[in-house]
């Protein structure tokens, strides 16, 4: 059996359209639902068999009601579900926009039997679909209409179609966050209104419905006392719910807080003890050189320790200047389309006087018909520069290093090889890690920040590339990159 509407329809214009209209109510989807779940209890417990009219959304928080009203009634109910005609193409348009959906502590799951689309309708006994026309006026309402003998009732919720104008544009578009507007009534005209509306606007050739229905005009005061009872109870449950629900949320955000501060204060330690050490060097070494029977090679020892713990200290500052600023702009920052045959060549030949006063032979190769990338604007670059460093830095006199780019599916592949001192398989998890320098087994410390790697990753999480690392102690190391090329959306994490 099914019922189509032969012309446009509003519930809510029919209801105002009565003399001395009921009020309509400002409220919450969350009132909705317990306005809904109240009458459905009421049903149940009286054991009322009633013709229901429905359009309510789709999510399952919504549908169960019927289910259950259905499930302990029995057959004898009929419901009657107003739907959006499939043959529309593109069903309602506004799916989401439908009232009373998403309450606060409810996870809405679509019915197995029907889709999260507003065109869809749940399966029950002696259901009857009512198809509106794609751009009906009733696809910005819900409503419950209970029809029976002993009681008769109507939630109806409608959002307004309000227009806002955008200053920026000048452009007109629909505001979606208006009030919901929500009218519950018991009122026998205000019903028969309602459905002889319906009636009116049924097509001929439709399955004939019950016609001579009519409203009670003043319901049981009994019905009307228990009702009220049910939906002060309803509503108390719903907002523990709600309560429930941001005591939660609140206790999340402040374990994270709390998660945050516990990182910046470890992170401050280490940042504090990295810049004493130096400190207390230069100090150790000021000391030595006040004494009075100092010979100039013991001076000369004493005055490159200042100098060596200067620049360390000097590198320290710098590198922590430059996380924190890539920290608090990184996420704000654009991505641009770059080429590495643009980038790598320059960086190499910056960097060959270096190698060559070691001894390093160092060598690139880098097609120029790579795809383009995309990188943090300048980010290519560093990622270059920190990752080039380091493979000189840890190759002894007469080493050699590696530069080679390829395409490797959607990325493009860039590899840095060398046969340098390698990293202990132990110590290979570490090396991203904020001031971890590698050392080698007489204790060496090489200098530096041991921020380059903690940089490069950050760069390169935020482009959506990645990098990964093979060592062995004594043989070198090879660290790959991963960038994704143009064509591809690049997949940025948040940091």
């Amino acid at each position: 059996m099914n019922v189509s509407l032969a012309k446009d329809l509003s519930v809510y214009q029919l209801v105002m359209g009565v003399q001395v209209p009921p009020k309509p109510l400002s409220l919450s989807p969350a009132t909705l639902l317990s306005l809904v779940r109240a009458q459905i209890d009421l049903l149940i417990e009286q054991q009322i068999v009633a013709t229901l009219w429905v359009k309510l959304p789709p999510e399952k928080i919504w549908q169960s009601e019927l289910a259950r009203y259905q499930s302990s009634v029995g057959v004898s109910s009929l419901i009657y579900t107003c739907q959006i005609d499939e043959s529309g193409k593109g069903g309602d348009g506004e799916a989401g926009e439908d009232q009373g959906g998403g309450v606060a502590g409810e996870k809405n799951t679509p019915l197995s039997s029907s889709s999260s689309s507003s065109s869809s309708s749940p399966s029950f006994p002696h259901h009857v679909p009512v198809y509106l026309s794609p751009d009906s006026q009733m696809r910005r309402e819900n409503f419950l209409m209970v029809l029976s003998p002993q009681f008769c009732s109507l939630i109806l919720a409608h959002r307004p179609l309000k227009k806002r104008k955008n200053k920026t544009s000048g452009k007109v578009s629909t505001n979606k966050n208006q009030p919901l507007l929500i009218i519950n009534t018991l009122e026998g005209r205000v019903i028969q209104q309602v459905l002889d509306g319906i009636e009116q606007a049924i097509t001929p050739e439709s399955s004939p419905i019950p016609v001579d229905f009519i409203c009670a005009t003043v319901p049981q005061g009994e019905l009307m006392n228990q009702l009220f009872v049910k939906q002060l109870l309803r509503q108390d449950e719903i907002n523990r719910q709600i309560i429930t629900v941001r005591t939660t949320k609140l206790q999340q955000q402040n374990q994270e807080l709390h998660n945050k501060e516990q990182l910046k204060d470890e992170y401050l330690k280490n940042v504090c003890q990295e810049l004493r050490t130096p400190l207390t060097h230069m100090k150790t070494a000021l000391s030595l050189l006040n004494s009075p029977n100092l010979k100039p090679p013991q001076r000369q020892r004493y005055l490159h320790m200042l100098n060596t713990q200067c620049d360390q200290q000097n590198s320290l500052i710098t590198g922590l200047l430059e996380l924190v600023q890539l920290e608090r702009n990184l996420e704000k920052t654009a991505l641009e389309s770059v080429r590495l045959s643009d980038i790598v060549p320059g960086v190499v030949s910056t960097y060959q006087p270096l190698a060559q006063e070691k001894g390093i032979m160092l060598a690139y190769t880098v097609p120029t018909e790579l795809p383009s990338i995309w990188c943090v604007s300048g980010g290519l670059r560093q990622i270059v520069i920190n990752l080039l460093h380091n493979s000189i830095k840890f190759t002894p006199n007469g080493g050699e290093v590696w530069v080679r780019a390829r395409i490797q599916g959607d990325y493009v592949q860039l590899e840095f090889r060398d046969t340098g001192i390698g990293i202990a398989e132990s110590e290979i998890s570490k090396i991203f890690d904020r001031f971890y320098r590698v050392r080698t087994a007489a204790n060496e410390d090489y200098g530096g920040a041991g921020l380059g790697l903690t940089i490069v990753q950050q760069l390169l999480v935020r482009c959506g590339g990645s990098i990964s690392v093979k060592s062995k102690l004594y043989e070198g190391s090879t660290f790959t990159v991963q960038l994704a090329t143009v064509g591809e959306t690049p997949k940025a994490i948040a940091i």
